[in-house]
Formats: structure tokens, C-alpha cells, sequence
């Protein structure tokens, strides 16, 4: 029977304050995301505070589903990444529950945001998505407040251009007023000039109110007004006080829902399956058409079908021309009449077929946009849990809280997850990829990366620690490190000189019946490479006694051993051998040829590299040795006086 735990208690209020927290910081980044877009529709349209409140309003609710996963992913790396920085994730494991069953209360969380996530896609985004949209268009629809600048042609208003030389904005009047009509044709405009005016809006606001003042009015005249013995082309009128009235609807109408109704972005599961049915049978009938009507064009002639071109064909093929002896009969003119005729048909009919196959295409596109919004509601909800299980065991794997590797790590993962949703949408919707494969790619991605890391987490195993992989590629790379040997700030006991010089000793002896007997100058035999090898048991005596010597006098305090002592090279005893410990590995690599060139290289590297460290060491060797006996010698001498 599932109990509820302080345990449980505990984890879910660490988890749903950040997960609120985090929840409208997402919602308010996407939210400015997507105004930017449209940002251009919207400035310098005079809108009124409640028209800009629905948008927002009906854009927060659009954007809730995609800002679940993002949230529930930084929520969680927030929350484990605290628990382990301040080693409560430590503790809970010292008394023996498990990272899944700490996992268990923010399972059943995540699981119910998933269903409200879904539930907001299939119920109240098509309906905001709907109303959004709506306001949109009608936002782009509605014309703009009269801002006449000064010194440059304004064109906001339908049917005119106003250019103004100076503006009085403490009194509202307009100073050397130009004016353009075309309310028709070229023929019917007129050009107002006038000294000073000012403009008023209409109560109704459907109209400007233009009250000029000293000016002239130029307009041209049609011939069929006048007749067409007329002598007067234009209409010249001078005037002390004019008012005209102009066309400006400055007001907010709401648009048509019939354009919007039918995107797939607003309808339901179950209005989507409903219509697939519908869309699905109306493009098979526009291709059964397509397909009947080419029919009756190609094969149109009463005496001529399809085998009857087949015939010709085959004739050709076998090299008997067949020409028309009627087109033979005509003159050149209408044999040249006949070509264009021809022509002229061929491509009238390339052109109806490309207006046929884009007609076509939009209406497939049409079926792929309904499949790609049904998918899109379960994905999306899929995401939820796919976030949690990659953000809190990569936050117990790091153990870092805070707002500074979580978020670099959140927006690393979304983008990841952002390029693989939008490519392989955009993908499936222009019928480069199948539907299926374009809206899963980036569950698939993101999947194994979640199981990867919940197991890690669950197993203690260490997935970011760089030493780790700077040791792998060091080891790959056949790259070492240096010795550090530093002076000891408390020594205990003082080296054994005479031990140590006779290790010393062997060692060189040693070195010198290895290079006699081992010849490391020449190639390596690939048999016994990748077949037959074993330890190299000398180098591991000689390299044992150099370590045993190398630590002993570590605890020395002469500055000339501990100088040279950080000379000696650091030996891999048996990476001249084999390239890997396990036999079947060096049998695999062997048989695979551009792996066992690549190893047999790097093996002939390695003996190089081990003749130059073992010449190294005798060197430094007969260095040491003199120092160090002179060290024994004064360290019998004390014990003797003592």
C-alpha cells in the first residue's frame, strides 16, 4: 500500500517552490519570445489596454504546455543539485533508500503535469490559439494612428499622401500642407497645397476631418465629364477655408473565424481524427479527378488510344520513321502556324499541371499539418517526463544548485531538444521526412539520454568527472605526467642511503641486460603484438626497484636528489607489449586491419619511447648514486658516534 512519507513531503516541497518558481520565469521568456515576432504588427497601432490584455492572455495559455518541460527540467536539476551540494542526497542513501525511491513523489507529479499538459493542448490551447489568432489578423487589419512626421511623403492613409513641413504640437496645426488624391485612375487625382491646416478624427472614427487653410486645389479632369470637344484638362480652385472629409477606419474590428477555424492548431484530438477522415477523402476525389481529366486529355482522339502510341513508339524504336502525312502536306507558313499551335498547348498543359500538383501539394500538406498537431499533443505531454528524468539525476550526478550550472545545463539540454523538434517538424511538414519519424526524432534522442543518466545516477557512477576523462584520453593519446616531488615539511624517519644505492644499482644493472638482450630499435613482431603477448616481467623488476627507490629517498633533504629524483620518468611497464590488457581485445584489433596499423604505429612508439626513459634513467641514476653513498657514509658515521 503506497504511504506517504515525510520523505515524500520533504522532496516534494523542495521540488514544487523551485518548480513555481521556475515555472513563470519560462512562461515569461517564451512569452517575449514570441511577442518578439510580432512585435511589428503590434507598436503604432493605438491599441487599447483591453485588446493588448486578451493577447497576452491568450499567448500565456498557448505557451503553457511548452513551458512544462522546461520548467519541470531546471526545476529538478535545482532541487537534486541542493540536496546533494548540501549532502542531504548523501544522507538519504546512508539510510538506505534509493535514488528511485526518492524519485517516487516527483514521479507522480510530473505524471499529473504531463496530464494537464496534454489536457491544455487538446482543450484549451486550440480554443486560445483560435481567439490569438483572431486578434492578430485583426490587429494587422486595423490602420494606424495619424502620426504625420515632418519633412517626408506619410502614405498611412488609403488614397492619399500628406507631407507637412512643420508640425505645432501644443495646438495641432499643420504647416505647409501638401496633399495627393488617386481616388481611380491616373486621370482622376488631384494635388491640394494649402499654408496651414489641421486634422481631427470623427466621432464614429471612420473619417478624418481635414480643415485647410490659404491654399489651392489642382485636379485633373475626365474627358467623359466634360465631352470630348473639351478644352479644359484640369479643374483649378483657390480657397481661404476647405474642409475635407477622408477615408480612416481607426477602429477595432474583430476578423472572420473561417480562415482560423480550419487550422489544425485549433481543433481538438478528436475534431483533428474527425476532419483526417474528411481532408483524407476530399484529396483522394481531387486526385481521382486530376487523374481522369489527364485521361480524356492525352487519349482524347477518337482514333488514337493508348496502344495505338505504344504501336508508334515501338516503330520508332525499331527504326521506322513514322511521319504525318498530313503535317507533310502543309505549306512552311502553316506548318509553322501548326508548331505553335502545338506549342501554345503543350505549355498551357505543363502550366495546368504544376497549378494541378502545387494545388495538390498544399492539399497533402494540409493532411500532415492535422498529423503533425495530433502526434504534437502526446509529445509534447511525453516531454514532461523525459525532462524530469534526464534533470534530476543529472542534478544528483553534479550536485551543484543554484541558478548557474543548472540553467547553463537546462538551456543546453532545450536547445538540443529544441533543434531536433523543429528540424524534424519543419522536416515532416515539407514531406522530406515521414510524419512519424519527423515528430519522434526528438524523443528518440532524448530517451536514451534519460534512462543513461537515471542509471548513472542510481549506480553512483561518476559521468562528469573530468580527471577521469582527462586520464582516458591521456592513457589513449600515450601522453604522462611529471613527477612532483617537494621537500617533506615533517620527516620522520631519514631514507636508507645504502638500501637505496643498491637498489640503484640493480637498476642499472639491470637496464644493461635488458638492452642487451632486448632489441628495442627493431620492429615489434605483430604476431606476438596482437596474438602472443604477455608481461614484460624485466621492466616491471626494474621498474619496481626504481619506485621503491624513488620513495624512500622522497624523505631525503638535499636539494640535488630531490632535483634529480623529478627526472626520472614515469614507466608504463607494459605498454610495449600488447595495446590492451584483455587478450580479446588485442585479437579483435589485430584482425581489424586500419585498427591494428593504428596500434602496431603506436606500439613502435612506445619501444622508442621506452629505449629513450630507460637511457634516461641510467643517466639519472649515476647521478644519485654518488650523492646518495656520500649521504650514507655521514649517516653510518652519526650512528657510529652515537
Amino acid at each position: 500500500m503506497f504511504r506517504i512519507k515525510k520523505l515524500d513531503i520533504f522532496i516534494t516541497k523542495q521540488f514544487g517552490l523551485l518548480f513555481v518558481g521556475t515555472f513563470f520565469i519560462c512562461q515569461f521568456v517564451l512569452m517575449m519570445q514570441f511577442l518578439w515576432r510580432y512585435v511589428d504588427e503590434l507598436i503604432g497601432k493605438g491599441l487599447s489596454l483591453d485588446i493588448l490584455g486578451q493577447l497576452f492572455w491568450y499567448m500565456g495559455l498557448m505557451l503553457i504546455p511548452q513551458a512544462f518541460p522546461l520548467a519541470i527540467l531546471l526545476s529538478s536539476l535545482i532541487a537534486f543539485g541542493n540536496l546533494g551540494e548540501s549532502s542531504e542526497l548523501t544522507a538519504i542513501k546512508a539510510a538506505g533508500i534509493s535514488l528511485m525511491q526518492t524519485f517516487r513523489p516527483l514521479v507522480v507529479i510530473v505524471m499529473i503535469i504531463a496530464g494537464i499538459s496534454f489536457y491544455f493542448q487538446d482543450i484549451v490551447a486550440p480554443f486560445a490559439n483560435q481567439s490569438f489568432y483572431r486578434l492578430l489578423i485583426s490587429v494587422k487589419q486595423k490602420s494606424p494612428e495619424v502620426e504625420i512626421p515632418e519633412g517626408i511623403f506619410y502614405d498611412g492613409i488609403p488614397g492619399s499622401n500628406i507631407y507637412v513641413q512643420k508640425k505645432d504640437l501644443s495646438t495641432g496645426m499643420l504647416y505647409g500642407v501638401m496633399i495627393y488624391r488617386q481616388s481611380g485612375s491616373y486621370e482622376d487625382q488631384a494635388i491640394i497645397l494649402a499654408d496651414s491646416g489641421m486634422m481631427q478624427t470623427t466621432a464614429e472614427k471612420k473619417h478624418l476631418l481635414l480643415t485647410l487653410y490659404s491654399g489651392e486645389w489642382f485636379e485633373n479632369m475626365r474627358s467623359q465629364d466634360l465631352g470630348q470637344q473639351a478644352a479644359v484638362p484640369y479643374r483649378r480652385e483657390t480657397f481661404s477655408n476647405k474642409r475635407i472629409l477622408l477615408d480612416f477606419d481607426s477602429g477595432f474590428n474583430l476578423a472572420d473565424m473561417a480562415d482560423i477555424a480550419g487550422d489544425a492548431r485549433a481543433k481538438s484530438l478528436e475534431k483533428i481524427v474527425h476532419d483526417l477522415d474528411s481532408i483524407k477523402e476530399f484529396n483522394d476525389s481531387v486526385g481521382h479527378a486530376f487523374y481522369n481529366e489527364a485521361q480524356r486529355y492525352l487519349f482524347r482522339h477518337p482514333q488514337i488510344n493508348k496502344n495505338d502510341s505504344l504501336k508508334a513508339v515501338r516503330e520508332v524504336a525499331k527504326g521506322r520513321v513514322v511521319y504525318d502525312s498530313v503535317f507533310a502536306k502543309l505549306s512552311n507558313r502553316e506548318k509553322s502556324g501548326a508548331l505553335t499551335m502545338a506549342m501554345n498547348s503543350v505549355q498551357s498543359t505543363l502550366t495546368d499541371l504544376e497549378f494541378k500538383g502545387e494545388y495538390a501539394k498544399a492539399l497533402h500538406k494540409r493532411t500532415r499539418t492535422h498529423q503533425i498537431e495530433a502526434i504534437n499533443k502526446f509529445t509534447l505531454a511525453l516531454s514532461c517526463v523525459i525532462f524530469f528524468f534526464i534533470g534530476a539525476p543529472l542534478g544528483a550526478i553534479i550536485r551543484k544548485g543554484g541558478l548557474g550550472v543548472p540553467v547553463i545545463i537546462s538551456v543546453l539540454v532545450f536547445i538540443v531538444y529544441f533543434i531536433f523538434e523543429n528540424s524534424g517538424m519543419k522536416m515532416a511538414r515539407d514531406d522530406q521526412w515521414t510524419v512519424w519519424f519527423g515528430k519522434l526524432i526528438s524523443t528518440a534522442v532524448l530517451t536514451p539520454v534519460a534512462v543513461f543518466f537515471t542509471y548513472k545516477a542510481n549506480n553512483d557512477s561518476v559521468v562528469f568527472n573530468i580527471d577521469l576523462y582527462k586520464d582516458f584520453f591521456r592513457r589513449l593519446l600515450g601522453l604522462r605526467t611529471k613527477r612532483n616531488i617537494y621537500r617533506k615539511e615533517v620527516i620522520i624517519e631519514d631514507p636508507k642511503y645504502d638500501v637505496d644505492v643498491d637498489l640503484l644499482l640493480n637498476v642499472c644493472d639491470g637496464i644493461k641486460a635488458y638492452s642487451d638482450s632486448h632489441k628495442l630499435l627493431r620492429w615489434p613482431n605483430p604476431i606476438k603484438v596482437f596474438f602472443h603477448a604477455g608481461d614484460d616481467n624485466e621492466i616491471e623488476l626494474i621498474n619496481n626497484a626504481m619506485e621503491t627507490a624513488i620513495e624512500d629517498l622522497s624523505y631525503t633533504t638535499d636539494k640535488l636528489i630531490l632535483t634529480e629524483l623529478n627526472n626520472y620518468p614515469i614507466i608504463n611497464p607494459n605498454a610495449h607489449t600488447r595495446p590492451f590488457r584483455r587478450k580479446w581485445l588485442n585479437i579483435i584489433s589485430g584482425l581489424v586491419l586500419p585498427l591494428g596499423i593504428f596500434f602496431y604505429i603506436r606500439m613502435i612508439r612506445y619501444r622508442l619511447r621506452l629505449y629513450r626513459d630507460l637511457r634516461h634513467v641510467f643517466q639519472v641514476s649515476e647521478r644519485i648514486i654518488p650523492r646518495a653513498t656520500e649521504l650514507s657514509a655521514e649517516q653510518k658515521g652519526i650512528i657510529d658516534i652515537i
